[in-house]
């Protein structure tokens, strides 16, 4: 495994756990150049499940690209990893559940803002102004409105 501070490849394991799942093993390795901690995951590789995109194109999920869009969403907002991570499991269960192998990623958004909206507003906000597609600002303020009506 390849240290993300030094680059250097030899390291050795320091921890191993095993998710309450059982689907997934955390292993702290520590690396024998630098001496820094880091954290790996180990999954089994398995057939890929598929997510649908609007133009009716076939990808498979990618758990990255979700907590990808998930962190640039809550950018300097006071919102805990756990909890993102919380949000990409439900969501990969979500899609590993379908009996076709394949979701489509309108659900996927929706499911996504709907954990956000609870989590953090302000979060909530800059993932749908993206997945919405918002095209003006009167829209961007529609959303926000419909956000201050639920909170009175």
């Amino acid at each position: 495994m390849k240290c993300p501070f030094c680059a250097h490849i030899e390291d050795k394991v320091v921890d191993s756990r095993e998710s309450r799942e059982g689907d997934v093993i955390r292993r702290r390795r520590e690396c024998l150049k630098c001496e820094r901690r880091f954290t790996s995951y180990e999954r089994i590789d398995e057939i890929p499940y598929m997510v649908v995109k609007k133009d009716e194109r076939r990808e498979p999920f990618s758990r990255e690209k979700v907590m990808a869009g998930l962190m640039r969403a809550c950018e300097k907002r006071p919102v805990a990893v756990n909890k993102l991570e919380a949000i990409v499991d439900a969501i990969e269960a979500y899609v590993q559940n379908s009996p076709e192998r394949e979701r489509p990623t309108s659900k996927i958004g929706e499911m996504i803002m709907r954990k956000l909206k609870e989590l953090d507003k302000v979060a909530y906000v800059r993932f749908a102004s993206v997945y919405l597609e918002f095209q003006d600002v009167s829209e961007f303020l529609d959303e926000l409105k419909g956000l201050i009506r639920a909170r009175k």
